[in-house]
């Protein structure tokens, strides 16, 4: 759990490399806001290990459930590394930054950073950028975990592209997580998110091929943004559409920017 302390120093060191001394910030700027950058990431990263809620949500369960899923099915589909890496990276970029923005909130540190020399938006892309190395993380344990079952089919270069692919797929999830967290407290966005990842991940494909799902369930997934970004990643381990299903997730981002700049403006005290 983070401490009242820990979020303290962490706000103290933050305004302080933002706003002393104020010619510096002027002079230069972008030297100060990475150096802001750089603390708030830092505290972030820290943060999620320290979260039991969301280190076994998005971090242990995922993998847990990879490993019994491929141990049973792994070597009929060859491309569940890819499924199933979509529904651990969304795990972890859709939880962490939502849950650490409602964590803020019900304790006063998003109100204090907003009328600190911290500027907002340094924060809250901290908070999407920590999950990405735990994302990655999350990837990399389940190809360990299929090279176990003797089910890894990829190449190093193939689980690059994949990795790659998803980081940057996840960047809408991340924004519909602030969104959520700006509005609810922690166990509420916990509740919602996984409300929302569940049964998207079931309906797209990710933790089973949709051809041994009943048809019901091929015919709602298109419809379902977790289902384009699988199809992405599914297309760097082998032949697949690759600009329709991005073009969805664009549409995405602008959708789910707005909700985040949105619930923002109006964020819960």
């Amino acid at each position: 759990m983070i401490t009242d302390d820990h979020n303290t120093r962490s706000l103290t060191v933050s305004t302080a490399a933002a706003a002393a001394p104020t010619a510096t910030l002027a002079d230069r700027p972008r030297t100060s806001l990475a150096r802001v950058f750089a603390v708030e990431l830092v505290d972030d990263l820290r943060g999620v290990v320290r979260e039991p809620t969301a280190l076994f949500f998005s971090i242990v369960m995922p993998v847990g459930f990879f490993v019994l899923f491929v141990s049973m099915f792994g070597r009929q589909n060859s491309g569940m590394l890819a499924t199933f890496g979509t529904f651990g990276v969304l795990a972890v970029t859709l939880m962490n930054p939502g849950m650490g923005v409602a964590k803020d909130r019900e304790r006063g540190w998003l109100r204090a950073k907003q009328v600190s020399a911290v500027p907002l938006w340094v924060t809250l892309a901290a908070k999407v950028v920590a999950s990405f190395p735990y994302a990655v993380g999350v990837l990399v344990a389940m190809a360990g975990a299929a090279a176990a079952t003797g089910s890894l089919t990829v190449t190093p270069w193939q689980l690059v592209r994949l990795a790659a692919v998803l980081v940057l797929g996840s960047f809408p999830f991340a924004l519909l997580g602030l969104a959520i967290g700006f509005q609810a407290s922690t166990n509420a966005a916990a509740a919602i998110l996984n409300a929302i990842l569940m049964p998207s991940a079931i309906f797209s494909g990710l933790w089973m091929p949709l051809e041994f799902l009943p048809s019901f369930f091929g015919h709602v997934a298109p419809f379902l943004p977790p289902y384009h970004l699988a199809q992405l990643a599914l297309a760097q381990i082998g032949p697949g559409a690759v600009l329709s299903h991005a073009l969805v997730l664009l549409g995405m981002t602008a959708v789910t920017g707005g909700l985040a700049g949105l619930s923002y403006r109006f964020a819960r005290p």
